[in-house]
């Protein structure tokens, strides 16, 4: 192909080249732009996949900050009641959202060979195992709530394990529908349509937040139900998510089509694809939840204003995460359907461009934390010791920015290549290990309080980095079989 030709809407520069290079001699697979195709257009196809994810994760991460001030406004109490409840509702989540990692990759992998009906076998499968898992982790959540809450520290502090408690139970009510939505925006994302999730998460958002103000201070006549209400709009706006996702996939006008006919019995073999991919994403899921456990457990012992200060850097944090989510999400759409197409050449083509475009969305976002991280923490509370703390907490979370997106880009090419077993031993090491453990130290020994525990988390972030960054170099990604 000549670069004359103009690309047309809707494919790839991967669909424009014809294989040419010797798969057998990993030496000549370099970070170059392979013949038939411009860096313009490798960049194009990134730009194309991620703006639509990250206007997505965006807003859905701005929607739970814009939850936190609101419910913020009820008193330190209350933000520690959500922050308990955090991360036993992640951990609730792992299996499903772990399996929904090798569904991802297999449904590109197969939108790259051009096996359409694969890719949609696989995506009735990944719906069954994320049904049943859902149903299962929902039941457990809803009957053990207090306790999981009491067991992150909830039983300092009656009003925050109340709260904690009745908002995790409320949240259980609404994990099927989430968990469902989940499965359908990973295989959409399998195939590079990033667009439609972003529109039904976002209506899902808006619904939230309206939700928010009438349930949680009890406005236009609804009762004041504070973080219950919280708790109730979220998952009133995951249920809109799921159906719009559904009909999204109903309708099978993006390469996907979800049809009831076909059955939802188990395919043995596409249900062990998808764990022979997703089982190493739920070993490393799981581990990283027992190390953030661990973490917010310490975190949670310096106090109630400690922990509020922790939880509101936390989720401001992971609004940062959302640039390198949305970058990885193209890393692993690109990975895979390269791959699939056996040009590990247009992979790593692809993967060098997303770091770029990632880390100079990294550097706007260290500036913005440098420069205005007093005034946003300043959203969520008027306590002048949250204020004070917070700001300085933020200085960590804008030194660590760059890095950590190359990060999360770095994992999402392994993952779309089905390298998840290497993803889950760095995660052990680091998340599991490291960051407790020298959170620990610092915390107890050394008394640094909530900087200590950042101190680690800054360290955990730049370890794990450097492993992610030593095995995608190694290369050992383009010769696993999937």
């Amino acid at each position: 192909m000549s670069e004359t030709h103009a690309p047309t809407a809707g494919r790839l520069a991967l669909d424009y080249v014809e294989p040419g290079t010797d798969l057998t001699d990993q030496s000549q697979v370099t970070s170059s732009v392979p013949e038939g195709v411009t860096a313009k257009m490798l960049y194009r196809d990134i730009v194309h996949i991620a703006w639509p994810s990250l206007i997505e994760l965006t807003l859905a991460q701005l929607t739970s900050m814009v939850d936190l001030m609101m419910v913020g406004q009820l008193g330190p109490w209350a933000i520690t009641s959500v922050g308990l409840s955090t991360q036993p509702k992640f951990l609730l989540q792992t299996v499903f959202m772990a399996m929904n990692v090798g569904a991802t990759a297999m449904v590109a992998r197969y939108k790259g060979a051009g096996e359409r009906d694969k890719a949609n076998t696989i995506m009735r499968q990944a719906l069954l195992i994320t049904f049943t898992f859902s149903l299962i982790s929902s039941v457990l959540g809803f009957f053990f709530a207090r306790p999981l809450v009491a067991f992150m520290g909830g039983q300092d502090d009656m009003m925050a394990l109340n709260g904690g408690t009745i908002y995790l139970r409320i949240q259980m009510l609404g994990l099927v529908g989430f968990a469902l939505t989940s499965t359908i925006t990973a295989v959409l994302r399998g195939v590079g349509n990033s667009r439609t999730a972003m529109v039904y998460n976002t209506i899902a958002n808006v619904v939230n937040v309206i939700l928010n103000y009438i349930l949680i201070y009890g406005h236009f006549g609804a009762p004041r139900l504070e973080v219950a209400g919280a708790s109730l709009a979220t998952i009133i706006g995951q249920f809109v998510a799921m159906v719009i996702a559904l009909i999204s996939v109903i309708n099978g006008k993006f390469y996907l089509k979800l049809r009831f006919r076909d059955g939802f019995l188990p395919d043995f073999d596409a249900i062990g694809k998808i764990v022979k991919i997703g089982i190493p994403a739920m070993i490393e899921q799981l581990t990283m939840r027992a190390g953030m456990i661990i973490y917010a457990k310490t975190v949670a012992s310096l106090g109630t204003i400690a922990f509020a200060t922790h939880q509101i850097c936390m989720n401001i944090q992971a609004l940062s995460f959302m640039t390198g989510q949305a970058f990885g999400v193209s890393a692993t759409s690109l990975m895979g359907q390269s791959l699939g197409k056996k040009r590990p050449d247009m992979a790593q083509a692809y993967c060098t461009r997303t770091r770029r475009v990632g880390m100079c969305v990294a550097f706007i976002l260290t500036f913005v934390f440098l420069f205005f991280g007093r005034f946003i923490v300043v959203c969520y509370s008027d306590d002048p010791a949250v204020i004070s703390t917070g700001a300085r907490i933020l200085m960590f979370v804008a030194f660590v920015q760059p890095f950590q997106s190359s990060q999360f880009i770095l994992s999402g090419a392994l993952r779309g290549a089905g390298d998840t077993k290497s993803i889950a031993k760095i995660i052990f090491l680091t998340v599991l290990l490291v960051r407790p453990s020298l959170a620990l130290i610092l915390i107890y020994l050394f008394h640094w309080g909530l900087e200590g525990a950042w101190v680690a988390l800054v360290c955990d972030q730049l370890l794990r980095t450097m492993l992610v960054w030593r095995r995608y170099k190694s290369g050992k990604w383009k010769t696993i079989r999937v």
